[in-house]
């Protein structure tokens, strides 16, 4: 399965083309919408979603409800693109309207003035209109079609956010996927212990009053999964480091994690690695999860446990300094729409690129042209594991 994003924040709509997605799987627009939903919420989102309220059209790929085999076109039209016409618009227009919203002092932290300098822009909205973190609206997308084929073969994957601003949520132990699902849509902040929720809360109102932004860890988990996703023969089909570059391209995301972590550099290997155990019922499992799932890049049966860490959002209401590609003059930097943070509608991002990575992992192993076939050939994977 392989996908393309196209769209810019601004511009009239954002598209996705996914090719690869087996004959036969059931899946509407309300599946879809519900996730794109998830994405808009969360404590402390802004005005822009009060303006989008992101439904995705179905243009090819499904027919009755049902995917095709053939490549699939999703659509999200911009609302707020009526207001832009005349500065995103694809013609050509006058010389007055090309300076309107024109961007000439890149904002620390973005893509800005980079961008500006590999593609030699003199107006640098070019480059935030695509680098937008509005990009991920399609990547939920995606993720919600590769959530229903996992689903379809007993895959279950939920987020939730461990750290908030600073603020660490104590995570109860084993909780299954299931639970860490019911737990974090209940919360405002998707936190999956609701003890630190008002002081969270109090923290973001808090960000917002003195014009500045938070970030936080997210963390995705997937149970179900086959054993031996991924390899160990070539650096690039490990399945774990595929994980990473995905979540690591989400905007804003700057670091990821499997299992303890970084914390597996405080201790010795006897408290890390993962015992193996065998029974008549169970096959083989793990004493422990420390390693998140992985071990050689590759599936284990375990729980698969990503965490991802955000950098708060660059865009700030009180600018920091920066300077004007123009004059060269220290100016404060250019303003644009934003949030206090973004950490919850992070995680729901976090959990459909996961999402994504796994499904394709899953067609690439158990290749099929439609769904029966997909299973099939997945149950005579897991009956010969199980004999193992």
């Amino acid at each position: 399965m392989r996908y393309f994003t196209a769209g810019e924040s601004h511009g009239p709509r954002l598209t996705a083309i996914i090719e690869g997605v087996p004959a036969g799987l059931a899946i509407s627009a309300d599946d879809i919408n519900k996730e794109l939903k998830r994405r808009q919420g969360g404590y402390g989102r802004g005005g822009r979603m009060l303006i989008e309220s992101d439904q995705v059209e179905i243009t090819s790929g499904i027919r009755h409800g049902v995917t095709m085999g053939s490549p699939i076109t999703l659509n999200v039209t911009n609302k707020d693109f009526k207001n832009w016409t005349s500065i995103m618009g694809a013609d050509d227009v006058e010389e007055k309207f090309k300076s309107q919203r024109k961007l000439t002092k890149p904002r620390p932290g973005h893509a800005d003035l980079v961008g500006g300098m590999k593609y030699r822009f003199a107006d640098l909205r070019n480059v935030l209109e695509r680098s937008s973190a509005r990009e991920t609206t399609m990547r939920v997308a995606i993720g919600a079609v590769a959530k229903r084929l996992l689903s379809e073969i007993g895959v279950e994957v939920a987020s939730h956010v461990t750290v908030f601003g600073g603020i660490e949520v104590a995570i109860p132990d084993n909780l299954t996927v299931t639970e860490i699902r019911e737990r974090a849509s209940q919360s405002e902040v998707s936190i999956v212990n609701s003890e630190r929720e008002v002081e969270i809360k109090a923290l973001i109102d808090q960000t917002k009053k003195d014009g500045d932004t938070i970030g936080g860890v997210v963390e995705v988990v997937a149970g179900g999964l086959p054993v031996g996703l991924g390899s160990y023969v070539q650096w690039d089909k490990k399945l774990d480091a595929k994980i990473a570059q995905a979540v690591v391209s989400i905007n804003a995301f700057k670091g990821v994690e499997f299992g303890v972590g970084f914390d597996a550099a405080y201790k010795p290997g006897s408290q890390i690695m993962d015992e193996i155990l065998w029974s008549e019922s169970d096959g083989y499992t793990r004493k422990s999860n420390n390693l998140g799932g992985f071990e050689g890049g590759m599936t284990n049966g375990e729980l698969v446990v990503v965490k991802g860490v955000m950098k708060p959002i660059p865009t700030l209401y009180k600018p920091l300094m920066s300077v004007d590609i123009n004059t060269h003059e220290p100016y404060k930097a250019q303003v644009e729409r934003s949030d206090p943070t973004a950490v919850p509608a992070a995680a729901v991002v976090a959990e459909h690129v996961v999402a994504t990575v796994l499904a394709t992992e899953i067609l690439n192993k158990f290749g099929s042209d439609n769904m029966a076939e997909l299973k099939e050939n997945i149950a005579r994977h897991n009956d010969y594991i199980k004999g193992f």
